[in-house]
């Protein structure tokens, strides 16, 4: 059975996402999945303690979208260090066994992980493959 690592945000509950999760259960019933949220970026907030709160809250709602309406089976969700390429190595190094990687974005233009070219530096960095869903849709926590 496949187990996939999400790697999401902003997106974590985009129809776009729901449909790619929905398609890798109907391959594969048996698939599992991990949901792993980076903390936004220190600056984007003014407050002590926001960062993480968000993310947990990204991670929870993600888990309980893609179970419902995607049939996924989700085995755990985490946030990560900001540095989404640090946050997938914790994770893997922490939870080996990962078949794929699938990481969710804004829209080029718009998403700070595509600027910083993630869906690359991780195919390479990981030598594992990277399924990327990227949305048009837009938020109050976007990924810039």
């Amino acid at each position: 059975m496949p187990r996939y690592l999400v790697v999401t945000h902003e997106t974590a509950s985009t129809p776009e996402l729901r449909s790619r999760v929905a398609e890798l259960v109907a391959a594969d019933p048996g698939a599992e999945f991990a949901i792993l949220v980076p903390e936004h970026p220190e600056e984007n907030f003014s407050w002590d303690g926001e960062r993480v709160d968000v993310a947990e809250r990204q991670a929870e709602m993600a888990s309980a979208e893609l179970a419902e309406l995607a049939g996924a089976h989700i085995v755990r969700t985490s946030v990560g260090s900001s540095d989404p390429l640090d946050a997938i190595a914790n994770e893997l190094d922490a939870h080996p066994g990962y078949d794929a990687i699938v990481i969710s974005t804004l829209h080029i233009g718009v998403s700070r992980w595509l600027r910083m070219d993630l869906i690359h530096q991780a195919a390479r960095r990981f030598d594992l493959p990277v399924i990327h869903v990227e949305t048009q849709e837009t938020g109050r926590f976007a990924q810039r």
